[in-house]
């Protein structure tokens, strides 16, 4: 297993690009004192963090997650493509009160994202802000009993070997019941739109005042080529 980074990624990922955080704010719609407490380690991003710099970035999630680079032949679009984590595999985030370890970050533009979770929050106060993202997600308990929170339900209560499938654009908060430890695996689909090409770097000043002068040349017309006819000396 190997602790995920991702602060170190994002900054990497700005200075390779030449972007400000106020600038990667304003494409991911996350506040710029938090991307600085991310890139500081000051704080793990939540999954639903990472949905949102991966996809205003259009960057892949995994690229936020692994450090090594992606084995030859893992785009989406490779036939028999496979990943296998072995029982000490995984990209750790450490939480407050949670544990996610993401599996096969060695894959790019997978359909689902999965994690082996460890949940520590004995109530809500504990667990914070309800988490909300794009698609879908499918938990299922191994070890002890969570109780799922949702703006919609009342509280469901789930022993292991027991499973839910539920809309994640819905919030949702995971409770562990009991006194003993609280594990389950979660698969969250990705949603498409983050399978764009990378964004690409923004356009130096030099570019920018190239940008803003063609167009405003492709406004000018020609003349009818009657008007020209017309203008000609006899």
């Amino acid at each position: 297993m190997s602790t995920a980074r991702p602060g170190i990624a994002l900054k990497r990922l700005r200075a390779s690009n030449q972007w400000t955080l106020a600038e990667v704010s304003k494409r991911t719609g996350i506040p710029a004192s938090t991307l600085s407490r991310i890139e500081n380690d000051l704080i793990s991003p939540t999954y639903d963090l990472l949905i949102r710099l991966s996809s205003g970035l259009s960057i892949d999630l995994s690229q936020l997650l692994s450090a090594a680079d992606p084995a030859p032949g893992t785009g989406a679009d490779q036939p028999g493509r496979r990943s296998v984590s072995r029982q000490n595999d995984g990209d750790i985030v450490q939480m407050p009160f949670h544990t996610l370890k993401y599996l096969s970050t060695d894959l790019l533009n997978k359909q689902m994202t999965p994690i082996m979770s460890e949940y520590r929050a004995r109530s809500l106060a504990e667990f914070g802000e309800f988490m909300r993202h794009s698609g879908e997600e499918f938990l299922f308990v191994l070890e002890g009993e969570v109780e799922l929170h949702t703006e919609c339900y009342a509280p469901l209560r789930l022993k292991a070997g027991e499973a839910v499938y539920f809309d994640s654009r819905m919030g949702h908060a995971y409770i562990a019941h009991g006194e003993g430890p609280c594990r389950a695996l979660s698969i969250c689909t990705v949603p498409r739109h983050e399978h764009e090409p990378r964004a690409r770097p923004l356009p130096q000043e030099g570019e920018v005042a190239a940008t803003r002068i063609q167009p405003a040349m492709a406004r000018v017309k020609r003349p009818h080529a009657a008007a020209r006819k017309a203008r000609r000396p006899a």
